[in-house]
């Protein structure tokens, strides 16, 4: 989910039944007085939950797994250079560095650095953390560094000369901001950013996208396209592909919904005809167009959830000539797809397990062929190295139990090679993998991952950690934690996966289906899962436990509202709470295609459904939650889990809070930071459910 930048400001104005409120002053960001209550019930966490010689040694344990210098440093190719962003023990800010492809191969290779963001912190005073860059192709010379401060997603934005290794005096920069910004040509920029009142949207996006000429002020730079304020945001890219080179302006009117336009050459916009709710991306010669409803194009039915082909040209010129790539079935959903030179490689989920389709372009359907197997209940997933170039690719395989493995191959050049292998964390050979299926209360056949100890006894007893998201069309497959491994498996517990409606485990139907209005559905699902733990005998409720983050974290301040009985305890992390408020909060008006829009009375009748902040009340037999979140989350922000955890404080509930006063959505900005959060979170449900 996406943000808004912090200042030390009073909330917004509020009316109605938000105005009886306790807690608005928490929303105040930045404050100092609110700043010292975090602090205040941090120190009551820490001193509770994270003194013990136990917890001292699971933060150690997760650190050394964060850390790990045998991890697989996945690189991108950049000119002739594979570059990796790396942190370790002894680079915890990071280093951007780089590497042949012949060094790479080897099990120890040589890096050269490029970036050292712990020197650059230090010389420059700022608690810098790595948001990527943007390389100007083909010759790649230079590069625009972003940049956030203590990790929020408004970054800053440099200039960088490549070959030589340094910032470009006087080069492009710009202020922090939540900015879109991409190389038109050596020195022309596409921006959008803020650029003062009235150019940001109500989502706290840019509104305005404007190419910028080297050399000038950014307040001379010529406006391209302008979105409405109640747009998400708006952006501008080239296409440099040699010989297909194209512009596009991108309108994000919604979550899902877009248009998508060509710019020619006098500034003409022209809109790809597509439905708004339709992904497109142009290749090449070719437009690929992922509708998202069921669309008719030339006459002819093309089911939401498909992936369709035509010549870029004679679509833009009306021809609607479409090949179907893909197109779903009931238990298949398309993953992604990524292009060679001269070949489509298709990741798609068959029962939320990959599978790989290698496709060659030719007149009517396209040839198709398999690319490589996964073991049982694992994640494959491939992508071209170098589309203009090759058609290598990359290719990795993970499982719950099998440390991920990274291959090298060429489609027609036999069988890939395996490259690098990440380390085992823990003994998967104590271990079985199986996957399950329910029954949620409307009859929808929901399915669930279990990694558990071989010769479980099934006596109800045994500790276990249900995790769930279902939002956004995000789904959650198979892949290895060394961090679950060590604080959850090791010490004996059952950890359960459960792909609820809402993510996009069977592609867009499973997401609509619990959109908006019909949000409940996902958490009639998760419990649907628990229920069906308990009937297995794996689990009862003093011994379950229920994790997730973001979208995942309004998930269980769900459970805990409308299914407190089936849970010993909950942890909700960087979690949307107050869904009256959640509009007027950091990024949250950009998910009103998600969740609804509460200032409209007939929305909010759904949307108080599931408001966890809004339905908490005395004399409930509500489990443990311990709520944490981040000062520098500009996304969700902080002020949810600050809210829920003083309401819930305030009725007499068991309840605990930790706020890390850096690190964003993501919760902590280092390794380090990371490792205590995680640490601290399973000591926590430990301590409530084994």
């Amino acid at each position: 989910m996406a943000g808004m930048t912090h200042a030390a400001t009073p909330p917004p104005k509020v009316s109605g039944d938000a105005a009886a409120d306790a807690n608005l002053w928490l929303e105040d960001i930045s404050g100092d007085k609110q700043l010292d209550w975090v602090r205040q019930h941090n120190a009551e966490t820490v001193k509770k939950y994270a003194q013990t010689p136990e917890f001292k040694q699971l933060d150690a344990r997760l650190l050394e797994v964060l850390d790990s210098n045998e991890r697989i440093p996945m690189v991108e190719k950049i000119g002739d250079r594979y570059y990796n962003f790396w942190r370790d023990k002894d680079h915890p800010k990071g280093l951007w560095r780089r590497t042949s492809l012949a060094e790479y191969r080897k099990d120890q290779p040589a890096w050269e650095t490029v970036i050292d963001l712990d020197a650059l912190s230090k010389a420059e005073n700022e608690n810098w953390v790595w948001h990527g860059t943007e390389c100007l192709k083909p010759d790649y010379q230079r590069c625009l560094i972003l940049l956030s401060r203590g990790g929020a997603d408004a970054d800053v934005v440099r200039e960088y000369d490549l070959p030589g290794k340094q910032f470009v005096k006087d080069g492009f920069t710009l202020p922090e901001a939540k900015s879109n910004v991409s190389w038109k040509d050596r020195d022309t920029l596409y921006v959008a950013t803020d650029f003062g009142p009235g150019s940001m949207t109500t989502s706290s996006y840019p509104r305005i996208v404007k190419e910028w000429k080297r050399g000038t002020p950014l307040s001379s730079a010529v406006t391209v396209y302008e979105g409405k304020p109640e747009d998400m945001t708006v952006s501008a890219f080239r296409d440099r592909t040699p010989g297909f080179e194209r512009d596009f302006v991108a309108r994000q009117i919604a979550f899902y919904d877009s248009e998508t336009y060509v710019r020619g050459k006098d500034g003409k916009l022209t809109k790809i005809d597509v439905p708004n709710d339709a992904n497109v991306r142009a290749h090449r010669e070719w437009l690929l167009i992922e509708p998202r409803s069921d669309w008719n194009a030339g006459g002819k039915p093309y089911k939401a959830g498909s992936l369709l082909a035509a010549k870029f040209d004679d679509y833009m010129a009306g021809k609607r000539e479409l090949t179907v790539l893909f197109e779903p079935t009931d238990s298949t959903a398309l993953d992604g797809y990524s292009w060679t030179r001269h070949h489509l490689i298709l990741n798609v989920m068959d029962n939320v397990v990959n599978k790989l389709e290698v496709l060659t372009p030719q007149a009517g359907a396209w040839q198709r062929e398999g690319l490589g197997g996964a073991p049982k209940l694992s994640t494959i997933a491939a992508a071209g190295i170098d589309a203009d170039d090759s058609d290598d690719y990359f290719l990795t395989v993970s499982g719950f139990l099998q440390p991920t493995t990274l291959y090298y191959g060429a489609i027609d050049g036999g069988e890939p090679q395996a490259v690098k292998h990440s380390p085992a964390f823990f003994d998967a050979a104590k271990y079985d993998v199986s996957q399950h299926f329910t029954t949620s209360k409307d009859g929808t056949r929901v399915p669930y991952f279990e990694i558990a100890p071989k010769h479980l006894k099934t006596d109800g007893k045994n500790p276990t950690l249900q995790y769930g998201y279902g939002g956004f069309e995000i789904s959650l497959q198979p892949s290895y934690s060394g961090g679950i491994g060590r604080a959850w498996l090791d010490k004996g517990g059952v950890y359960v996966i459960a792909n609820i409606r809402g993510g996009g485990e069977y592609g867009p139907r499973w997401h609509k289906a619990a959109l908006k209005a019909n949000r409940l559905r996902a958490y009639e699902d998760f419990a649907a899962v628990s229920e069906d733990l308990f009937k297995r005998k794996i689990t009862s409720p003093q011994h379950l436990a229920a994790m997730g983050g973001s979208n995942g974290g309004l998930l269980m301040g769900n459970m805990l509202t409308l299914y407190p009985q089936l849970y010993g305890a909950i942890v909700s992390q960087v979690a949307l709470l107050d869904m009256q408020r959640y509009t007027h909060l950091s990024a949250g008006a950009s998910w009103i295609a998600e969740y609804g829009d509460p200032d409209k009375p007939a929305e909010w009748a759904w949307l108080k459904t599931f408001s966890p902040y809004t339905n908490a009340k005395a004399g409930q037999k509500y489990p443990p939650a311990l709520f944490t979140t981040s000062t520098r989350d500009d996304r969700v922000g902080p002020v949810h889990a600050r809210k829920m955890y003083a309401k819930l404080a305030a009725l007499g509930y068991d309840t605990s809070f930790y706020e890390n006063i850096e690190g964003g959505h993501g919760g902590a900005a280092d390794n380090k930071q990371s490792a205590f959060m995680k640490a601290l979170e399973y000591t926590y449900l430990w301590d409530h459910v084994k």
